[in-house]
């Protein structure tokens, strides 16, 4: 009498009880993946510390001009702080669950866009754009 059970999958062995059939891959030790985020945290941290240094400190030049703020140098200023905490997320997100190299190169990634996208950012306005 034969104790396994049958199934019909031609291709499947004896040992095939039709269980998952993908095993999950080596997968990054918490521990690195944990000290991979607090490094790279840590530089996207000093971006966005950066981000409020730049809007205390042109507020504060407007203050001694006799001037404001403007509404679109409050925006740029804001998203300015927003946005290496954004890119880390997403970084932090794509990455669980992927192996260590992939997971710098991530975070990389998103310090080099961080950076791109606020160079342009004050390409683009300029320091006077952000004044009222």
């Amino acid at each position: 009498m034969n104790a396994e059970p049958h199934s019909t999958d031609p291709d499947a062995g004896p040992a095939d009880t039709g269980a998952t059939a993908t095993t999950p891959g080596r997968r990054t030790p918490f521990w690195l993946e944990l000290a991979l985020a607090i490094v790279f945290g840590l530089f996207f941290a000093y971006d966005a510390w950066e981000a409020v240094g730049n809007l205390v400190g042109i507020a504060g030049v407007a203050s001694a001009l006799g001037t404001t703020l403007s509404g679109t140098g409050w925006i740029v200023l804001i998203l300015a702080i927003l946005l290496p905490v954004a890119l880390f997320a997403i970084a932090f997100l794509i990455g669980r669950r992927r192996s260590a190299l992939v997971q710098a190169a991530l975070y990389l990634a998103g310090l080099a866009v961080s950076a791109a996208l606020y160079l342009d950012i004050l390409l683009m306005f300029g320091p006077g754009a952000l004044l009222a």
